[in-house]
């Protein structure tokens, strides 16, 4: 079983709902090395998508990535909107012009959107970001052949590559400012990283 245009408007509520209930958690990480506004950012970004579907009623799956991706560069402060939009741009682009779309199709799409925000965003695994969560979590897809499966991997290697920030000194963004005092706190980029794929997994469970 695939994943069609509802599951992926499903999974737009769901992160919605995700980010709006992790809003304070996201804040108090990005206080201690960052603006203190990944939560509200993340929030009201989604918040607008979800506004946006449900006005422009997108009919393919590549066209509600692409709503996505050009309302969370419009609305979403800091380098989370071009990041975000990044991953929803390029994931929207390998997307096939088809009804539904299956496992390695989402595959193919999740590689890509996390390729585009490599590229964008220069940064390593270990540099302590949104990529330590995310590079593993495209490696996990890899050789599985059901939605559900993929997903769960995804989010579980996600949220290892998360747990791994709080030991890292942050090598980019303002985190690195901090120096030493960066370790101890997990990055909120990689938290909200995690988010995501765990949102898809938990949507997806049964595709």
């Amino acid at each position: 079983m695939g994943i069609d245009r509802a599951a992926v408007l499903a999974w737009f509520d769901e992160l919605q709902r995700v980010y709006a209930a992790n809003r304070d958690r996201l804040t108090e990480l990005d206080a201690a090395i960052g603006d203190a506004d990944h939560g509200s950012n993340m929030d009201r970004g989604f918040s607008e998508v979800k506004t946006e579907l449900a006005k422009s009623a997108p009919t393919g799956i590549g066209a509600i990535f692409k709503v996505a991706a050009t309302t969370l560069i419009k609305t979403v402060g800091g380098a989370s909107g071009p990041l975000y939009g990044t991953f929803f741009l390029r994931a929207g682009a390998a997307c096939p012009d088809v009804p539904e779309v299956q496992a390695a199709d989402v595959a193919a799409m999740f590689r890509a959107g996390i390729d585009g925000v490599v590229q964008r965003g220069k940064a390593d695994l270990g540099d302590k970001t949104m990529v330590d969560a995310l590079i593993p979590a495209r490696d996990a897809m890899a050789g599985v052949d059901d939605v559900g499966t993929i997903m769960e991997r995804a989010a579980a290697a996600a949220e290892a590559g998360m747990q791994a920030t709080i030991a890292m000194q942050a090598r980019k963004g303002r985190a690195s400012y901090l120096g030493a005092r960066s370790v101890g706190h997990a990055d909120p980029g990689a938290t909200s990283a995690y988010l995501l794929m765990r949102a898809a997994a938990d949507v997806w469970r049964s595709r």
